[in-house]
């Protein structure tokens, strides 16, 4: 594919994707029909794509329409390229620039609009973040690093540096965790690696694992990942500490991938349905990495910051109200509920820790923490409760 021919595709994609469907659906179908289409085709249409998605209002708006052509059109414009080198009509190339298409916006008509977040949202964001606001925002335009967790119970994170780099796959500590690695070189890769096939690594963002070492922990503890979802978590866990683990999630079907993830990493972690985890509480510790806006992923999910809503949220809200509410009854006295999100939003996080706190007797906050998009990693907020009656 040329690379006009590349735009188009993501043209076509985006133009599914504004009409409902998933983004991941959208471009799995245009591969099933694109058997031309070779592996970096593939791979610069889906950053094409998702690159629109990051920043959907200003590339509308540098484009003239929301719609898959306006995008593309904003995101030359953007990138300072010429857009009339691209719409040519020729082969495979989107049609040529129409006499309005060629004359560029004369500026944005607000903040949100220009740093990519929905109006209604705006207040709450930058009454979450403050003065950090708009460098937030502006991180969430762009693609997100690719983190690596090292399995601590297989190696050290110097001789997962030396094995990635004999698969031409180049990585280096990151700060925000003694387990993390950022990918340099061959990202694409890892999943295929000797390392990762192994279990010595694992994706995973660096400020989820530093999330995991926020927890307290001892050997022998009992421990519930109360939200497992795929257990990236939970694996973190069995890593730290030599306990008796536990996994859980309102839907078990998001558990499915547990088990082989866990046998390639040489853990130990114990599935319970719906109902099970009151039946084996009391627990030492007991996780909650809740369901949340996802604010400190939209990196990685565009879609959710276009998607959410001001009834969403709300409904979230309620939902992490009750996972604690949940949650709590399982801790034994003495012991530790963390709560998580991968939220940047202060109702998401310490206004719901303190509602907790306030209507429940029995509870302190002994430590929380915030980890933000603009300082190199996810948005993540955790916070350490302990069951002190």
């Amino acid at each position: 594919m040329t690379p006009a021919a590349r735009y188009q595709a993501a043209i076509e994609i985006l133009d599914h994707v504004l009409d409902g469907s998933a983004a991941e659906q959208a471009l799995t179908s245009w591969g099933r029909r694109s058997r031309f289409a070779g592996s970096k085709d593939r791979a610069a249409v889906r950053d094409h794509v998702f690159q629109a998605l990051r920043c959907l209002r200003s590339y509308a708006v540098l484009g003239g329409a929301r719609s898959g052509r306006g995008l593309v059109l904003g995101a030359l414009r953007a990138a300072g390229l010429d857009p009339e080198a691209v719409f040519t009509g020729e082969g495979h190339a989107p049609k040529p620039l129409t006499e309005g298409e060629k004359n560029p916006p004369s500026g944005f008509s607000s903040a949100s609009e220009e740093h990519d977040i929905p109006d209604w949202l705006w207040p709450d964001f930058e009454a979450s973040l403050g003065a950090e606001a708009t460098d937030a925002a502006q991180a969430l335009r762009t693609r997100a690093p690719v983190h690596l967790r090292v399995n601590m119970a297989k190696g050290t994170r110097a001789s997962a540096i030396a094995k990635l780099s004999d698969e031409d796959i180049i990585t280096e500590a990151h700060p925000a965790s003694e387990t993390a690695l950022t990918v340099l070189e061959g990202a694409r890769k890892v999943k295929n690696s000797n390392a990762f096939q192994s279990g010595l690594v694992e994706l995973q963002d660096a400020a989820s694992q530093a999330v995991v070492d926020f927890v307290p922990l001892a050997d022998g503890q009992k421990v519930l990942d109360f939200c497992a979802g795929g257990g990236g978590k939970s694996l973190a866990l069995a890593a730290r500490a030599k306990l008796r683990l536990f996994a859980h999630d309102a839907d078990p079907k998001r558990m499915k991938d547990i088990a082989p993830r866990a046998e390639r990493a040489g853990a130990q972690i114990k599935l319970l349905n719906p109902g099970a985890p009151k039946q084996e509480a009391p627990f030492d510790v007991v996780l909650c990495d809740a369901p949340c806006s996802g604010t400190g992923s939209w990196r990685r999910a565009p879609e959710g910051k276009w998607r959410l809503d001001r009834d969403g949220l709300d409904r979230t809200l309620q939902i992490q109200s009750r996972i604690l509410d949940e949650a709590c009854e399982l801790v034994a006295p003495g012991g530790v509920l963390a709560y998580a999100t991968c939220s940047m939003l202060a109702q998401e996080n310490r206004d719901q820790v303190d509602a907790f706190l306030a209507r429940t007797n029995g509870w302190t906050l002994e430590a929380d923490q915030a980890w933000f998009v603009h300082q190199g990693t996810d948005g993540f907020y955790i916070a350490v409760l302990r069951h002190v009656a």
